[in-house]
């Protein structure tokens, strides 16, 4: 077998199906959609789950549990290597985690992650941290304060 014989499976490609070209095209007229009724209306197909009026499937489930989403905490997330931008012995908190760009909305708290190493002795004043994270920034010298 060479590359020139190479083709396709049989049924694998289709020539594009263009709607409403005439009676030429075997489609053309109705453009497949029929005489008349709902469904050969502009704009037709109605609502997502619509069921000709019908009680909807999603409404006729059971419903189950407590969905909190208004609850949910929203952590901003940081891995170490990002703070390697900051000078030796600074002080990193929220303030200035946004003044160099790593953090634009801290929402309801940072939470510093372990991936990455750090090279120099920072104490860090964040809302949350990983043991892998807090475990390498005290390897370092510095100290993980939780805010």
């Amino acid at each position: 077998m060479k590359l020139g014989e190479l083709k396709p499976a049989v049924g694998a490609k289709t020539k594009d199906f263009r709607r409403g070209r005439g009676h030429g095209s075997g489609n053309g007229k109705t453009a497949g959609k029929g005489h008349k009724g709902q469904k050969a209306r502009s704009g037709a197909g109605g609502k997502v789950g619509f069921e000709g009026g019908q009680l909807t499937l999603y409404r006729r489930l059971p419903k189950r549990g407590m969905i909190r989403r208004n609850f949910r905490k929203r952590i901003v997330a940081i891995n170490l290597r990002h703070l390697n931008v900051f000078d030796e012995s600074a002080v990193v908190d929220i303030a200035a985690l946004q003044s160099k760009g790593l953090v634009s909305n801290p929402r309801d708290g940072v939470k510093i992650l372990g991936e990455g190493t750090i090279d120099r002795k920072l104490t860090v004043r964040v809302n949350f941290f990983s043991s892998s994270a807090k475990e390498k920034i005290e390897a370092a010298g510095g100290t993980a304060e939780v805010v």
